[in-house]
C-alpha cells in the first residue's frame, strides 16, 4: 500500500512531488464528464514517469488479435479505447529553457483534486538548471455542462527577475497507446486548421479488416492571455506539422506578474456528429464556450456537481479516511457514465487508463447497475439494459459461433459493440457467467424499479436467449443422475477450466426459473404473443426442458462442513489461508499461474457472490458458514471482491469484517492495494463501495415491493447519511449509533421496514 495522499472530506491531495508515484496520482486525478476525459497529466512538458491518456466516450479500434494458438471461435479482434487527441498540451520555455518538472529542482509542489468542484489544481515553485526560479499554478475541468468541452487556466510568475516567455499551447494526434503492437498509431489525419488564437485536427482510425466503424474526432483550441488580471493582446505564430497544431507566443514577462493562458478544448465524435459537419461544428463549439469566457464555463461545471453532490453524497461523521474514500468512488462514477447515451457503457477503467481495452464487462450488470438505481433516474438504469438489448443479435452470433443454436445467446465477455473481443480463451470461452449477471440485472431493474413493462419490450426477448443458452449448456452425467455444466471459469479466475462450479450452476439456474416466472407473469398478453411469435418459442418442449434441467441440476456441497463447494474437487486442494502466504502478496504478480490454479486461493468471491446475489435463498447459518469457510482463502486481488465480502459480513453481524473490507474497497486506488493503480482506476468497483454502505452498514433491501434497512454503525463512525431514490420517491436516511431516520424528500409516501419495524414515510 501507498501512503502518501492526504487525507481530507472533498479533495484527493498530494503534499510534495512524488515522482515515483506519478502515475497512480495521475490516474487518481483524471477527470471526465460521460463524454471525454483524460488522465491528470500535467500540461507542461515532462519527461518522468507518465502515462499520457486522453479519451473519446465510444471511440475505440478493433486491434487484430490472432495469436500462434489460434482456437475456433476465438474473436477476430480486441477492441481498444484509443488514447485520442492530447489537447491539453502546454509548452513553456523560459529563456532558452523548457519547462520540464523531470529536470528541474522542485521546491514546492501541491496537486489536488476538489472533487466537491470537479475540478484539478496544481501550483509549483521550480528551479530551473539557469538558476531561474518559476512559480505556475494550473487548474483544469472538463465541463459537465458542456460535456463535449473542456478548459485549463495556467498561470506563470517569476519571482526573483524578468524574462521572456514563451508559451505554446498546442494539439498532439501523434500519441500512442502504450498497449499498441510494435508501437502502432491508430490515427490518421484527415484535416487541420489554424487561426489566430485557434486551432483545429481531425483525426479518423486507420483502416481495419472488421467492417468495424472508422471514427473521426474533430478536436479544437481555442486561447486568450491575461497580465495581472486584464486581457492582452499578444502574437500567436501557427506551427504545423503532422497530426499537431499549435501557437507560438513570446511574452517578455516582469518579475512578479502573473501571465495567464486560458485554454479551451472540444471533442466531438462522428459518433455524434456528421461528417461533414464535425469540424465546423467543432469550431462553433469553441466559438460558444470562448464566448462564455472561463469563470462562466467554470461556475456551469460546478453547479452540475452541485446538483450531483445535492442527491448522491454520502456523509461520514468521524472517519477521514473513510469518507475521502467514498466520495472519491461517488465522484468517479458520476464522471464516467451520465447515463445520457443509451450506446455507451461503463468501461472497467473508464477515463483513467488503458487496460482491458475501455470495453463493457458484466461489471456494469452486478456492481453498477445498483448503484444508478438508486442515485439516478430510472432512466439511467433502463439504458444499461437497452445497450444489452441492442446487442441481442450479436450474443446470437456470439453464441453461433461456438456451436449453439436455435436463438441460444451468449452475451460477450468484452464487448464494445456487442461482439466479443477478448482474447484469452480461459475467459472468452468459459467465463459464461457473465450471461446470468445480464438476467440478474433485469430482475434487480424490475424489482427495484416496478416497471414490468420492460419485461414486455424488451426483458423477455434477452431472457429467453439466455435461457436457450443455458438449456443447451447444461448437458445429463449418467453418473451424477443430474444436470452438469463441464469446463468453466467462474468469477474466480484464479480457478479455470472446472467442472460444476457452484455459482454458474445457481446463476444458470436461477434464470431458467426466472424466466418461466416472468412468462407467467405475462401469461395471455399481447406483449408475449410478439415475443414467442418473434423468437419462435415452443412453450411446451422449452418449458419442458428447463423444468427437468430446474429438478435435477447438480450443484457440489460438503455436507460434513455445510458448505457449498466453488466446484467439483475443490476439496482436493492444499485448503490453506492468506495469513500463511503472506509473504507472497500479491500472488498474481509473485507465482506462476501453474501455481495460482493449483492453490486454493480464490480472487474473488465465487460461492459468496451467488449467496450475496440471492441472499433470500439461504439462511444466516448457511451464510455464515460459507462465509467463514471461504474469507480465509480469498486474496481480493480482484477489485470485485471486497464489497461482496463487506455486504455479507453486515448480514451476518460481523461489523469488524464488513469495516475492513470497506475500507478496502474504498481506497483501494487511494492506497494502491493491489500496485496497480498506475494503469488506471477500478471503475466498476467503485460502484461496490458505494454498496458496502448502502446494502451493507444500512442493509438495504427490496423485499417483495417493499424497501428494507437493518442498520448499523462502524464502531469509529459517529454516524452516516446518505439519499436513495426508491420508485419515484426520494429519501434521506440518517444512522447513528441511537437511531436510524428516514426522512421523505419528494414523491409518494412509502412503506418500508427499518430495523424490523413497519413504518410510513
Amino acid at each position: 500500500m501507498k501512503n502518501y495522499i492526504t487525507h481530507a472530506e472533498w479533495s484527493v491531495i498530494e503534499e510534495g512531488f512524488h515522482p515515483a508515484y506519478n502515475e497512480i496520482t495521475e490516474s487518481l486525478m483524471s477527470l471526465g464528464n460521460g463524454r471525454m476525459g483524460q488522465r491528470g497529466n500535467f500540461e507542461e512538458r515532462y519527461s518522468g514517469k507518465s502515462l499520457s491518456g486522453n479519451y473519446v466516450a465510444g471511440v475505440y479500434f478493433p486491434d487484430k488479435t490472432r495469436v500462434g494458438w489460434w482456437k475456433n471461435g476465438y474473436p477476430d479482434y480486441f477492441a481498444k479505447v484509443l488514447n485520442a487527441c492530447n489537447w491539453i498540451g502546454i509548452d513553456i520555455r523560459i529563456g532558452d529553457e523548457m519547462l520540464d518538472l523531470a529536470e528541474v529542482e522542485v521546491e514546492e509542489f501541491r496537486r489536488e483534486l476538489n472533487m466537491k468542484e470537479g475540478v484539478l489544481y496544481r501550483s509549483a515553485v521550480v528551479k530551473l538548471r539557469s538558476g531561474v526560479r518559476v512559480r505556475l499554478t494550473a487548474e483544469r475541468f472538463n465541463s459537465m455542462a458542456d460535456d463535449e468541452s473542456g478548459a485549463i487556466r495556467y498561470s506563470i510568475t517569476l519571482p526573483d527577475t524578468d524574462n521572456e516567455v514563451k508559451i505554446t499551447p498546442y494539439l498532439d494526434g501523434t500519441i500512442k497507446n502504450r498497449d499498441a503492437n510494435y508501437g502502432q498509431h491508430f490515427w490518421d489525419e484527415v484535416a487541420k486548421e489554424t487561426a489566430f488564437a485557434e486551432g483545429y485536427l481531425v483525426l479518423e482510425t486507420i483502416e481495419n479488416p472488421y467492417k468495424v466503424e472508422r471514427f473521426q474526432v474533430a478536436t479544437g483550441m481555442a486561447y486568450d492571455l491575461y497580465l495581472d488580471g486584464e486581457r492582452i493582446d499578444f502574437d500567436a505564430i501557427p506551427e504545423k506539422r503532422e497530426k499537431y497544431v499549435a501557437g507560438n507566443i513570446t511574452v517578455k514577462l516582469p518579475s512578479q506578474k502573473e501571465l495567464v493562458l486560458v485554454k479551451y478544448g472540444v471533442n466531438l465524435s462522428s459518433a455524434n456528429h456528421e461528417r461533414s459537419r464535425l469540424l465546423d461544428n467543432a469550431k462553433a463549439y469553441i466559438d460558444r464556450v470562448r464566448k462564455k469566457g472561463y469563470q462562466a464555463l467554470k461556475a456551469a461545471h460546478v453547479l452540475a456537481w452541485a446538483e450531483k453532490w445535492e442527491r448522491n453524497d454520502i456523509m461520514i461523521d468521524g472517519d477521514v479516511a473513510a469518507q475521502q474514500g467514498i466520495r472519491f468512488n461517488i465522484f468517479h462514477l458520476e464522471q464516467t457514465y451520465t447515463g445520457k447515451d443509451a450506446r455507451l457503457n461503463i468501461g472497467p477503467k473508464g477515463f483513467t487508463g488503458e487496460k482491458y481495452g475501455g470495453s463493457t464487462y458484466w461489471d456494469t450488470e452486478a456492481y453498477c447497475i445498483p448503484f444508478y438505481l438508486a442515485t439516478a433516474d430510472a432512466s439511467v438504469a433502463r439504458n444499461l439494459l437497452v445497450y444489452r438489448h441492442r446487442h441481442l443479435g450479436k450474443a446470437i452470433d456470439n453464441a453461433a459461433k461456438l456451436g449453439f443454436g436455435y436463438g441460444a445467446a451468449l452475451y460477450p465477455m468484452v464487448t464494445m459493440n456487442g461482439e466479443e473481443c477478448h482474447n484469452e480463451w480461459e475467459i472468452t470461452f468459459e467465463e459464461i457467467h457473465r450471461n446470468g449477471a445480464i438476467a440478474y440485472a433485469i430482475y434487480d431493474y424490475v424489482r427495484y424499479t416496478g416497471d414490468t413493462d420492460y419485461l414486455g419490450t424488451h426483458g423477455l426477448e434477452v431472457l429467453i436467449g439466455i435461457s436457450r443458452f443455458w438449456k443447451q449448456r447444461f448437458n445429463w452425467s449418467e453418473d451424477k443422475k443430474a444436470f452438469v455444466m463441464l469446463g468453466v471459469t467462474g468469477p474466480n479466475e484464479y480457478e479455470n477450466n472446472v467442472n460444476n462450479n457452484w455459482y454458474t450452476n445457481y446463476i444458470a439456474n436461477w434464470t431458467l426459473k426466472y424466466t418461466l416466472s416472468v412468462v407467467d407473469g405475462l401469461q395471455s398478453s399481447d406483449a408475449l404473443n410478439e415475443v414467442f411469435e418473434k423468437v419462435r418459442f415452443n412453450y411446451e418442449t422449452e418449458r419442458g426442458d428447463w423444468e427437468a434441467i430446474l429438478a435435477k441440476t447438480h450443484f457440489p456441497y460438503d455436507p460434513e462442513r455445510g458448505v457449498f463447494l466453488q466446484q467439483d474437487g475443490f476439496l482436493d486442494k492444499d485448503l490453506l489461508t492468506v495469513d500463511q502466504i503472506a509473504d507472497h502478496r500479491p500472488i498474481n504478480q509473485n507465482w506462476s499461474w501453474d501455481r495460482i490454479l493449483r492453490s486454493c486461493f480464490i480472487k474473488q468471491a465465487d460461492v459468496l457472490q451467488g449467496m450475496y446475489f440471492f441472499e433470500e435463498d439461504f439462511t444466516d447459518e448457511q451464510l455464515r458458514k460459507n462465509f467463514d469457510f471461504y474469507e480465509p482463502m480469498t486474496v481480493h486481488e480482484s477489485s470485485l471482491s471486497p464489497c461482496v465480502h463487506a455486504i455479507l459480513a453486515a448480514r451476518i453481524d460481523r461489523p469488524e469484517k464488513a469495516y475492513e473490507m470497506y475500507v478496502r474497497t474504498s481506497r483501494l486506488d487511494l492506497d494502491d492495494y493491489n500496485n496497480d493503480t498506475e494503469d488506471g482506476l477500478h471503475i466498476t468497483s467503485m460502484a461496490g463501495t458505494w454498496m458496502s454502505i448502502v446494502k451493507g452498514f444500512a442493509g438495504q433491501r427490496v423485499v417483495g415491493n417493499r424497501l428494507v434497512f437493518k442498520t448499523f454503525v462502524p464502531e469509529n463512525w459517529n454516524a452516516y447519511s446518505f439519499r436513495i431514490a426508491f420508485r419515484g420517491t426520494l429519501l434521506q436516511v440518517k444512522v447513528s449509533k441511537e437511531k436510524t431516520n428516514v426522512q421523505r424528500l419528494s414523491g409518494d409516501p412509502l412503506l418500508l421496514e427499518v430495523n424490523g419495524a413497519t413504518l410510513t414515510v
